[in-house]
């Protein structure tokens, strides 16, 4: 073996020495967290005293750059910093609050996490996705599906920009939040409201049982249905449920603001429905005493689609003309021979009351004036071809007469 080889050698053992006892003596290593207690602190610099590893110093970016944690230090608090080198210019030991303070930042978060510790933050700004806030200094979203009911921005039409602006409104607000998703690789941290709301609904929602009806009032009308606030809770009214007769528009039955009655159909942990309609008399239930199969009524066009149009025979019944029963013609578009507000007289085909559905036809009844003006026009014909006849004897009788007298 070489000199060269044997020194190596040697050298390589001596640092393996060297760290075994570092690690006996737990001696801390760049990018280890220390403990230690403040000295001092100003704007520009705060001291540590670590013990028998002597004085360390926390200055420029590693302490302006710290999160929320290490602001307002004081004499005698006990925080964690991370190590960056043993020994500076003045032989003081150089550490960190920026990366102590994040490492310990997401630790709290992940306890807060397992633990599901509801607390509270402040709305900083909002996104077309939702809102964003902070938390130990760390950005955190909190995404539009995870608002509360109290919060959810419910803009008639889905308007994004309307939807926007509501999510806007929020900024400057306190709200209650869990976190529910931490991840610190990716710097990835969600909160939701509606999981912080979730224990407080649950003991509320206790006592309520499908089939009790409740007061309350409308607190959001939407495309899809319409709100109501009751007794510190919130239930949905799916379009659905609003009213026996079909409706393109549940702003057309409710009003936000409005106080009505509505009967619990549905309990899904904090999930409320509820119904409108099924506290009045459904009035397809006795139908066929009020409409017969061949019976020809008055309706009001109220919505074409591409398969028909639906007509209102009256405040509560709907019926469907389809597009084979609109015209002996060929139909490939039906606003070209129905438009909305057209009265017209239809002949029912039939009537479905378990399925709240009731078939009309125009064709039928345009066929048949058809063939009465056509059962017309052949007996116009025929009398008139009998009286030529007539007229003709009428005019011989009239020659001979004339004759005599001459």
């Amino acid at each position: 073996m070489t000199n060269k080889a044997v020194t190596d050698q040697t050298d390589q053992q001596q640092n393996t020495a060297l760290n075994e006892a570092i690690d006996e003596l737990h001696v801390p290593r760049p990018g280890d967290n220390i403990e230690g207690t403040v000295l001092e602190a100003t704007k520009h610099s705060v001291y540590l005293d670590l013990g028998p590893l002597g004085i360390g110093v926390i200055r420029g970016r590693e302490l302006w750059e710290a999160l929320d944690s290490y602001t307002n230090l004081k004499p005698e608090d006990v925080v964690i910093a991370t190590l960056l080198e043993m020994e500076n210019e003045n032989g003081n030991i150089e550490l960190s609050f920026r990366q102590a303070s994040r490492e310990q930042a997401w630790t709290d978060l992940q306890e807060k996490l397992e633990s599901a510790e509801v607390f509270e933050v402040t709305v900083k700004e909002a996104n077309r996705g939702g809102l964003l806030t902070r938390i130990n200094g760390i950005q955190a979203f909190l995404p539009v599906s995870q608002l509360s009911s109290e919060h959810y921005p419910r803009v008639e039409g889905g308007d994004q920009s309307k939807i926007f602006e509501k999510l806007k409104s929020f900024v400057g607000d306190k709200i209650n939040v869990q976190v529910i998703t931490t991840e610190q690789k990716e710097e990835k941290l969600i909160v939701s409201e509606k999981k912080a709301e979730f224990e407080k609904q649950k003991e509320k929602i206790g006592d309520l049982k499908v089939g009790d009806t409740v007061k309350g009032e409308i607190s959001g009308v939407v495309d899809f249905g319409a709100f109501i606030k009751f007794s510190g809770l919130e239930g949905l009214i799916h379009i659905s449920e609003l009213a026996w007769q079909r409706i393109d528009n549940p702003a057309d039955i409710v009003k936000v603001g409005e106080k009505i009655e509505a009967k619990v159909i549905g309990i899904d942990d904090t999930k409320i429905t509820l119904s409108l309609k099924q506290l009045r008399n459904d009035p397809w239930s006795n139908i066929e005493k009020k409409y017969k199969i061949g019976q020809l009524v008055d309706g009001v066009v109220i919505k074409t689609t591409p398969y028909g149009a639906f007509v209102q025979l009256d405040d509560d019944i709907h019926g469907l003309v389809h597009i084979s029963e609109i015209s002996s013609k060929k139909v490939e578009n039906v606003a070209d021979f129905l438009s909305n507000g057209d009265k017209k007289t239809f002949k029912i085909l039939s009537i479905e009351p378990k399925d709240h559905r009731l078939g009309l036809s125009l064709k039928v009844l345009a066929e048949k004036k058809d063939k009465e003006t056509e059962d017309d026009s052949e007996k116009d014909k025929k009398d008139s071809e009998g009286d030529k006849p007539k007229a003709k004897k009428s005019k011989e009788k009239e020659e001979k007469e004339e004759k005599k007298t001459t």
